[in-house]
């Protein structure tokens, strides 16, 4: 990337695309320097520290996600509904490690309020709508499908499940089975 053409977005999105390849956690001012050509005090009148750069990195995952996942789920409910979710997050994660992994930077509650990560809340439960879970069952489940999907696709991007069968689409078809009949059966205790 040639100098003149540095703005934020270009920052970002290049800080996401060195977080695919190297890791998240790997990703610093210095770092994306060298990937922009420039020296690294040319960033900070784009971002002012690792950890800004870090967080609209962290935005940016979690927007094009929510875009992908609006656009799968779109017209579809129950069952259909939670496997192509499901689905977008796994596919999503195993395209974009890094960016994935940046999805779950802790955000300052003001910044997470306004972020994408609501639309990505709110489609879960919009999903949900179709289980007939109300509060507080319908948090919980909102809980344990992210706990599933960051969980699996963790393990699975890691290599977790590479040296034993049956294959991770088999199990990870059949966890989405589960949660299906999970979701459907969820205890309505008081």
């Amino acid at each position: 990337m040639a100098r003149a053409g540095l703005t934020t977005e270009r920052v970002v999105r290049a800080g996401a695309e060195l977080a695919d390849e190297i890791g998240f956690e790997h990703v610093t001012p210095t770092e994306l320097a060298k990937r922009c050509g420039v020296k690294t005090a040319s960033l900070y009148s784009h971002v002012k520290n690792a950890h800004e750069l870090k967080t609209e990195i962290a935005l940016l995952a979690l927007s094009e996600l929510a875009d992908l996942a609006a656009t799968a789920v779109a017209g579809l409910a129950g069952r259909d509904a939670l496997i192509a979710l499901a689905n977008v997050h796994r596919d999503y994660a195993l395209r974009h490690p890094g960016r994935f992994t940046a999805a779950r930077f802790r955000l300052a509650p003001d910044t997470a309020a306004t972020s994408a990560g609501v639309r990505h809340a709110e489609m879960t439960r919009a999903i949900l709508r179709g289980y007939d879970l109300a509060e507080p069952h319908q948090t919980h489940a909102v809980r344990l499908l992210g706990s599933v999907f960051s969980g699996y696709v963790g393990l699975e991007a890691a290599g977790g499940f590479s040296h034993s069968t049956p294959g991770s689409q088999e199990s990870w078809t059949e966890i989405l089975d589960a949660l299906d009949v999970l979701l459907r059966a969820w205890p309505r205790r008081k």
